[in-house]
């Protein structure tokens, strides 16, 4: 893998280097608001316009996904949340549900046994 991107980036930089070379018409420059590079060839120019689209697209994407990356994350952690509510409440229904048996089960046993067998010391 890093042979072909090796290979990738020789390719890409000849055809780059060509570019500049072929294209040697010097152009003038005007950002508006300083005239740093009076003159500039053509091919370098579509060379840095490319660049700088591509970092700075690269950048916004990044950003972008990792806007959306965390609203899924959130999403996925609110399902988690509410799955575990609805199993805590389950839980607690079945433990007061055993806590008022047992408590019928102890009243029950009291009732049937004699008013002795409850006072003796045994």
């Amino acid at each position: 893998m890093r042979f072909i991107l090796a290979i990738l980036l020789i390719v890409l930089f000849i055809y780059s280097l060509a570019l500049v070379l072929l294209n040697g018409t010097p152009v003038t420059v005007d950002l508006g608001f300083n005239h740093i590079v009076p003159e500039m060839r053509v091919g370098l120019l579509v060379l840095i316009t490319l660049a700088l689209g591509v970092v700075v697209g690269l950048l916004l994407g990044v950003q972008l996904f990792r806007v959306f990356q965390n609203n899924w994350e959130i999403k996925r952690l609110r399902k988690e949340i509410e799955r575990l509510r609805k199993e805590q409440i389950q839980f607690a229904q079945s433990a007061a549900a055993e806590a008022a048996a047992s408590v019928r089960h102890e009243k029950t046993v009291l009732d049937i046994q004699p008013e002795s067998e409850r006072n003796s010391p045994l």
